[in-house]
C-alpha cells in the first residue's frame, strides 16, 4: 500500500510501492514471443539517506543519517547581503515561506512521527550499494522531434488512438507521435519503442508530443475527470544545466483545458517556491480556463531517516513544492444534471510527505491519495 499513514494534516506515501504494484504483473514481448515477468522501481532511486545539503548530487543516496527531522547544519559561505538588497521575488519568496512554515512543519513533523510509530523511517541497515541509473530515459526527448512534424489534418483524426502491442506482439508499427498510443491489456507491457525498453502501465494511453500538437488527445473524444500539469517552469537553475527547454508561463494558456475537461472537473497544478508562478497560477491561468482555486497542496520531501531533504528555512531550495487544485466551472452546460455535477470538498494545505525520488523532476503520483475525482478517466501533462 503506498498510503503509509492518513490524517487530517495530509498523507505519508511510499511512492515506490505504488509503482511496484502496478508494474507485478508484466506481458514481455520479444519479437514475437510473450513471457509474464515481474516489474521492480530500482530501490536506490529512493534511497535518500541523508540531507542533500551541502552533499554533492552524485553522493546523495550515499551513507547513512541519524539527524533530527529539523536539520540546522550551516550552508556554504556566500556574500551576505542585507534585507534591503533582496529584490522584489525575494522578498516574495521569505514572506510566502513564513506564511506556510508553520504547516509545513508541524504537519511534516506529526506525518513523520506516526509513520515512525508504525515501524517505517528505521535507519537503513540494507543500503542498496548500486549506482543510480545513468542513462536518462530517451523517448522523452522525441518530443523535439514532433515539432518538426506536419500537423495532422482534422481530417486524419477520425483514428486518433491505437494498440501499443499487436496481437503477433509487434511494436514497430505504432506511430508515436501523431496518435494517443494504448495499453488496453490488466497487465503492464514490456516494449520495445526506438530501440528501448519501456514499461507501460495497464489500461493508460499516451501521447509523445510538443503541447501544441495536443490535436489527437483532444479528438481522443473523452473528457477527463482530473486533469494533472507538471510545466517546465522557467529557472535559472535547470537554465544553466540545459537538462530540458523551459517554457513561458503565457504560453500555458494555449493548452485546450476547456477542451478535455468534464464538468467539475479537478485540475491540478504542479508549481514552483517562486511567488511570481503561483500568481499567475491563480490569477491568470485558471481563470483564463474557468478554472475555481480551491485549495492549495505542499509536497514535502524528507529523507529514509524523516529529515527535510533541504532545511526548511534554507534561502535557496526549500524541502517542499506546492500544487493548486482547481474545480473546472463551464459558463453554460444546460446537458448535464444537477446529480452529475456533485462534487466532493477539498480540504486546504493538506501535505503529501514521501521521500522523493533521485531521478530529476519526478513527482509521486495522485492517483493512490485521496483526491476526489473518478478514477476512470485521468490526463496528464508533464514537461
Amino acid at each position: 500500500m503506498s498510503v503509509l499513514f492518513h490524517s487530517i494534516r495530509g498523507w505519508f506515501v511510499d511512492p515506490r510501492s505504488l509503482i511496484d504494484r502496478g508494474y507485478s504483473r508484466c506481458i514481455q514481448w520479444r519479437e514475437t514471443q510473450k513471457s509474464h515477468v515481474k516489474c521492480r522501481f530500482k530501490r536506490q532511486c529512493f534511497q535518500i539517506l541523508k540531507s542533500y545539503y551541502n552533499v554533492p548530487a552524485s553522493a546523495a543516496v550515499d551513507g547513512g543519517n541519524k539527524e533530527m527531522l529539523q536539520k540546522t547544519e550551516k550552508p556554504p559561505k556566500k556574500r551576505k547581503r542585507k534585507h534591503s538588497e533582496l529584490n522584489q521575488g525575494e522578498v516574495d519568496s521569505e514572506a510566502f515561506h513564513k506564511k506556510v512554515r508553520s504547516v509545513i512543519l508541524d504537519g511534516t513533523r506529526s506525518l513523520v512521527d506516526s509513520v515512525r510509530s508504525l515501524g517505517y523511517l528505521k535507519e537503513e541497515t540494507d543500503a542498496v550499494k548500486e549506482p543510480l541509473p545513468s542513462q536518462e530515459c530517451r523517448l522523452a526527448a522525441l518530443c523535439e522531434m514532433a515539432k518538426e512534424l506536419p500537423l495532422v489534418d482534422d481530417e486524419e483524426q477520425e483514428c486518433c488512438s491505437q494498440s501499443l502491442v499487436a496481437e503477433d506482439g509487434c511494436s514497430s508499427h505504432v506511430d508515436l507521435f501523431s496518435r494517443l498510443t494504448e495499453n488496453r491489456t490488466d497487465r503492464a507491457a514490456v516494449v520495445t519503442l526506438m530501440g528501448e525498453e519501456y514499461v507501460i502501465p495497464p489500461h493508460t494511453a499516451f501521447l509523445l508530443s510538443d503541447f501544441t500538437r495536443i490535436q489527437p488527445l483532444v479528438h481522443y473524444g473523452r473528457m477527463f475527470d482530473l486533469v494533472v500539469m507538471d510545466p517546465p517552469w522557467e529557472n535559472k537553475s535547470v537554465k544553466r544545466s540545459r537538462r530540458y527547454s523551459c517554457l513561458p508561463s503565457s504560453q500555458l494558456k494555449r493548452l485546450p483545458v476547456p477542451l478535455l475537461a468534464s464538468p467539475n472537473c479537478l485540475v491540478v497544478t504542479w508549481v514552483t517556491n517562486r511567488p511570481s508562478h503561483l500568481r499567475f497560477v491563480r490569477d491568470e491561468l485558471y481563470p483564463h480556463w474557468g478554472v475555481e482555486v480551491v485549495a492549495e497542496w505542499f509536497w514535502v520531501k524528507v529523507t529514509t531517516s524523516g529529515q527535510f531533504v533541504f532545511p526548511l528555512d534554507s534561502p535557496h531550495k526549500k524541502p517542499y513544492e506546492m500544487l493548486v487544485l482547481g474545480r473546472y466551472r463551464p459558463s453554460v452546460d444546460l446537458s448535464t444534471s444537477p446529480s452529475e455535477t456533485s462534487e466532493v470538498p477539498v480540504e486546504d494545505q493538506r501535505l503529501i510527505v514521501s521521500v522523493p525520488s533521485a531521478l530529476h523532476s519526478q513527482k509521486p503520483s495522485l492517483s493512490d491519495h485521496s483526491l476526489p475525482h473518478d478514477r476512470s478517466t485521468d490526463a496528464v501533462v508533464t514537461d
